[in-house]
């Protein structure tokens, strides 16, 4: 079968969790510090290494059949792709930005305004959203010192911590998209087998990074109480014990609902709770 190829960010914020998740995926391939290209030894996919603002293209003209970008990446650059699958990683927000001197009360209040972004074509369409004349500048690089060095009157720029904008006197001002990684492909890609297989093993790691495996032990009188808490995937497991009256329950819940949850566990006489991580869930 002929290898499909994926392009992933060569550096960068998104690079490290992308490789992380194509090996938590199975696939076995080295060299990919110091290569543009390599091949998995046990599936049939090559893996390219790009710079992300290249990948979306790639991924549209055919060069590369799957890709793993930011969704602002894919957006200012107005492809036609297909979203595959959300990745849960890379989050950031592209935010309006001013200087905490000059602060503005209202979104109106960017009229006549000059902005410095490397995001035109998004901001654009946000200004358009809320009929806002304002200046695009149009920059790549450093955009947060446009105001300090007199470019601009705000900015609008990826936000992930906010240090940069507090390092530089500014403050966020408007959100204008929240974005994460993206595994995407070019159009009519998502029927071939391979990407089916691959969209599967992405699917089940991410459900079991959003998982965790449960164990407990119960009185018998206690379990309906317990059963209404974790429903688990399909329903728990109920494992007589050795000591007459006592089962353990075993199942999977999310670890957010787990928390929220352990209290009234421990009202219905659970004890020796005990949380573990899942690898894969495969439904």
């Amino acid at each position: 079968m002929k290898a499909l190829k994926i392009a992933i960010q060569k550096s960068g914020r998104l690079n490290e969790k992308s490789v992380e998740l194509l090996k938590n995926c199975g696939l076995s391939f080295e060299n990919y510090k110091s290569s543009l290209i390599t091949s998995v030894a046990n599936f049939p996919l090559e893996i390219l290494f790009l710079r992300d603002d290249d990948i979306p293209e790639y991924v549209q003209d055919g060069i590369a059949d799957l890709g793993i970008v930011g969704e602002n990446v894919i957006k200012e650059k107005e492809v036609s792709v297909e979203y595959l699958q959300a990745l849960g990683f890379g989050k950031c927000t592209l935010k309006i930005a001013i200087p905490k001197e000059k602060p503005l009360n209202y979104i109106d209040d960017l009229n006549g305004k000059s902005i410095a972004t490397s995001y035109p074509i998004i901001l654009q369409k946000f200004l358009d959203q809320h009929q806002i004349k304002a200046d695009i500048r149009t920059i790549s690089g450093s955009v947060e010192i446009g105001p300090g060095l007199g470019l601009s009157d705000a900015i609008c720029d990826i936000v992930s911590t906010g240090s940069t904008l507090r390092n530089n006197g500014l403050e966020p001002f408007a959100d204008v998209l929240s974005s994460q990684a993206i595994l995407i492909g070019k159009k009519d890609i998502k029927e071939h087998s391979v990407v089916e297989e691959l969209l599967q093993r992405v699917q089940s790691v991410l459900r079991a990074k959003e998982t965790k495996y449960v164990v407990l032990n119960v009185k018998k009188e206690g379990l309906d109480g317990i059963l209404d808490i974790l429903p688990g995937v399909k329903s728990p497991t109920v494992i007589p014990l050795a000591e007459e009256g006592w089962v353990a329950v075993h199942t999977v819940i999310s670890e957010q609902d787990f928390w929220e949850k352990i209290n009234n566990l421990k009202s219905f006489g659970a004890q020796g709770i005990v949380v573990m991580p899942i690898e894969k869930i495969i439904m």
